[in-house]
């Protein structure tokens, strides 16, 4: 690709970021590359409220489970389907699949899931 073209710089850059990045997933073995989001922890008496920055993703397709301790947040991202054939000129949000593992203080809790300002929120409930 000529590199005098500002689009075909883009593309090649874009494409060599790819196969670097599938080169390295493949030396370290890792089946399931995936993303992490960035997350807000925050505690009161009755609950765990954690936010997940995730916008555009349906809260309904976001999976959690704990185990052993451990809150996994998992799903995927993807590009609404009426913009899977437009032009990209810039994709900085993540696509594909993302997990997220938060450890968590001992107890027992009840998960549910709302939006709040364009993040999925998670409320964990503390239970005796």
């Amino acid at each position: 690709m000529s590199t005098k073209n500002p689009l075909n710089w883009m593309l090649s850059e874009a494409l060599d970021q790819l196969h670097r990045a599938e080169r390295m997933r493949q030396q370290f073995g890792r089946q399931d590359a995936c993303w992490e989001p960035p997350i807000d922890v925050l505690e009161t008496e009755r609950e765990l409220l954690i936010l997940v920055a995730l916008p555009g993703v349906d809260p309904n397709n976001v999976e959690t489970a704990i185990h052993d301790g451990v809150l996994v947040i998992s799903g995927h991202r993807t590009l609404p389907p009426e913009l899977r054939n437009a032009r990209i000129h810039r994709l900085e949000l993540p696509q594909g699949r993302f997990e997220r593992r938060i450890a968590l203080p001992v107890g027992r809790y009840a998960i549910s899931r709302f939006v709040m300002d364009g993040c999925v929120a998670l409320r964990l409930a503390k239970s005796a």
